[in-house]
């Protein structure tokens, strides 16, 4: 028997995870947790009740989505793989069906989207596993040790986190089933949306002043609800004032932006965004559904609801992705001849803290159209009133102009390592406010949750006037393994003792020319760029080239934004999140010094010339031509410049044919060792500086794998 009341939807408000009130203990909060769990659980099933017959759930309403069938199961999946991977059950339910259903909610590089390879079980079938997991979480809920406040290490936390969760795709699995055909769908008596759709409205939006101050975000632990990891941590940030729109933008405002070929005009959009024009062909919002006429007026629309179309409620907020939303600012910046764009983060939590209220679990104390507390949709924008403004909170998101990115202080949960770090690339914008399905976790103010800038959610918008730029810092992470290989290597830990290679070479390279000061600098082969930014402490300028533009992707980024993040194997697929800012390694303050570009070291350009230093870590054993980068050099360099090389002598055919290999051959039945060859090439222009030193380095694969190796470093000066 569901848990909806006839009248309408309504979900549970996210709980206190401490002593809500003096009466709390922790048997009255297993109680509660047991009720919000049902809630939950039944909520989620009863939405796929709008769908006509079980063929439906094998539909795939967007081409980058599995079919409905795998979110149905999906919810329960999480659960059982979440209390394995903690520990905290033993046992699996069904192995293939935990596998098949485990993950698939963005474009990341894991997602398979390929049908042949999954064989979906039937609907019946996915019934009987929840209600075998349902069984297995309710013991759980029964039995497990709970003490109060609940943090993230409890085995309490799981079950949270596994509800939470659930609640999202609640949201998530909304849209997809508003974008499946109408004929796909029924009306339920359950998801009624709202009444007043009345057409007619010409609300005029205005923009109204709000005092600038420093926003600090961020929760701590324990927190009062429950929250995802990207919502610890601390951020500060001074927001200048600024003026915001009184509603969220119509039906009928956005209307306009078509009206005056907003689609079709290349210079509102991004270049993300008309790229996207161009590719869906799109000429208006996707739940809008053109209608012909008999008078020719080719802007008639229906609207498109969770389980109908309607008549186009004009007066609801328009459903836009991001990508649409800062088309229409630009459209109307231009208009109106001023600044207008999408709100930053910041700014939205300061318009948030200024109208509406809150108790201390950042949970929504001002009447709005969230939590399922009314209709199963949008209402109209002038309903709900917080203070000056309208649905600040509630009714749809609200695009941002912030991509997603950790505050200081961010940390991974263990069990759920993948919810945020995937999202943090810059290509995810931040939604705030939640809509009118948005429940639990998803409904605080705390709360934050990315898309991709042109995915389809229950989103829109409302616009900022300000003449302050939004200061995006972003830090990338880096998944590749070699790449992160390669950060670890140079930014990394020390290992068994073995200093850093790449500050080893340059702090050798300085105490043994006896020159701290350089004009200019080649570092050739920097890879992801640790020796660059060494040398840099000690050059006017430095020139890094690398053959790898991902190499030089990650050192720019550093010099860009201080910090990065890359992750790397623990065994298997367990990875960590490693984090490396320069000022940490008392190396930012001259990283402005440095040039990063892409470049062949056996053919590099003209420009490359002029240098008082060259140096070359470990390039030569990866080069296809060696020698002709060795017999170039000298024509870079000044007289009396020095050439610092190092290298493993690790030839391997696989890089560079033997043929071109400087030594580890035999010659007329004699052996040449590779420095035998660096002197017979070197010899005509240089002369040794001082005698061959061995660096050793460690390089990690695994938590415990590595690499040790003995890099020989040689020091030549132009004759």
């Amino acid at each position: 028997m569901s848990l909806i009341p006839a009248e309408h939807i309504a979900l549970t408000p996210i709980i206190d995870l401490a002593h809500a009130n003096p009466s709390d203990t922790p048997e009255t909060k297993r109680a509660e947790i047991r009720r919000y769990f049902l809630n939950t659980w039944e909520v989620y099933e009863n939405l796929f009740e709008g769908l006509t017959d079980d063929s439906v759930f094998y539909e795939r309403p967007e081409p980058l989505r599995h079919p409905l069938i795998f979110y149905f199961g999906h919810t329960a999946t999480f659960f059982v793989n979440k209390l394995v991977v903690s520990k905290i059950i033993d046992h699996r339910i069904n192995p293939s069906m935990e596998s098949m259903m485990a993950i698939g909610v963005d474009e990341m590089s894991w997602d398979d989207l390929n049908e042949a390879h999954y064989d979906w079980p039937s609907v019946n079938d996915v019934r009987s596993y929840r209600d075998e997991v349902k069984a297995l979480v309710l013991k759980l809920i029964d039995t497990l040790p709970l003490t109060l406040p609940i943090q993230w290490e409890d085995p309490f936390w799981i079950i949270l986190m596994g509800i939470e969760h659930e609640r999202i795709h609640l949201e998530t699995s909304s849209v997809l089933i508003r974008q499946l055909p109408i004929t796909s769908v029924k009306p339920h008596p359950n998801w009624p949306h709202c009444p007043d759709t009345d057409g007619s409205d010409t609300l005029e939006n205005s923009l109204l002043n709000v005092t600038g101050k420093t926003v600090t975000q961020g929760r701590s632990h324990p927190a009062p609800t429950y929250g995802w990891d990207n919502e610890y941590g601390k951020l500060q940030t001074e927001v200048a004032d600024f003026k915001a729109s009184k509603y969220l933008v119509s039906n009928r405002e956005f209307l306009e932006f078509i009206q005056d070929a907003g689609y079709q005009t290349k210079e509102f959009w991004t270049d993300e965004g008309w790229s996207w024009v161009q590719y869906k062909k799109q000429t208006h919002p996707h739940f809008w559904i053109p209608i012909s006429s008999n008078d020719g007026n080719k802007f008639e629309f229906k609207y498109r609801t969770l389980f109908e179309e309607i008549d186009m409620p004009w007066n609801w907020p328009v459903d836009v992705n991001q990508l649409e939303a800062k088309a229409f600012c630009n459209w109307l910046s231009a208009k109106k001849n001023t600044s207008i764009r999408l709100p930053s983060e910041a700014e939205w939590y300061l318009l948030s803290e200024h109208a509406v209220q809150y108790d201390g679990g950042g949970r929504v104390l001002s009447e709005a159209n969230i939590d399922l507390k009314h209709w199963a949709s949008s209402c109209p924008v002038d309903t709900f009133k917080h203070r000056e403004f309208y649905d600040v909170t509630g009714n749809v998101w609200q695009w941002t102009e912030t991509a997603i990115d950790g505050f200081d202080g961010f940390a991974v949960h263990p069990a759920y390592d993948d919810f945020s770090v995937p999202t943090f690339d810059g290509r995810h914008n931040l939604i705030k406010g939640g809509s009118w399905i948005s429940t639990g976790n998803e409904s605080i103010q705390d709360s934050r949750y990315a898309f991709r800038r042109h995915f389809i959610q229950h989103a829109g918008f409302r616009y900022v006037e300000s003449s302050t730029p939004v200061s995006q810092k972003f830090n990338a992470y880096e998944s590749d393994p070699q790449i992160a290989s390669y950060l670890e290597f140079h930014y990394g830990e020390k290992y068994f003792g073995i200093p850093n290679f790449p500050k080893t070479c340059i702090d050798t390279l300085i105490k043994t020319t006896g020159k701290t000061t350089f004009s200019r600098v080649l570092d050739i082969g920097c890879a992801v760029g640790r020796s660059s930014f060494e040398l840099s402490q000690y050059a006017e300028h430095v020139d890094a080239v690398d053959f790898s533009t991902r190499f030089i992707r990650n050192a720019l980024n550093l010099v860009e934004h201080g910090s990065l993040r890359y992750l790397i194997t623990d065994e298997g697929d367990i990875q960590q999140l490693k984090k490396v800012h320069l000022s940490d390694l008392k190396l930012d303050q001259h990283a402005n010094r440095i040039e990063f570009t892409q470049g062949d070291a056996a053919n590099l350009k003209p420009i490359y010339q002029g240098y008082d230093l060259i140096f070359a870590g470990n390039l030569i054993e990866h080069l296809y031509e060696p020698a002709a980068f060795l017999r170039d050099i000298h024509n870079r360099l000044n007289n009396g410049g020095i050439l610092v090389l190092t290298s493993t002598y690790d030839w391997d055919e696989s890089r560079t044919k033997k043929e071109h290999w400087l030594g580890g051959i035999k010659v007329n039945g004699e052996n040449k060792t590779t420095l035998d060859g660096l002197q017979e090439i070197l010899t005509p222009h240089f002369k040794e500086l001082a005698p061959p030193t061995d660096i050793p380095f460690i390089l990690r694969k695994t938590s415990r794998t590595f690499q040790h190796a003995i890099s020989q470093m040689t020091f030549w000066i132009k004759k």
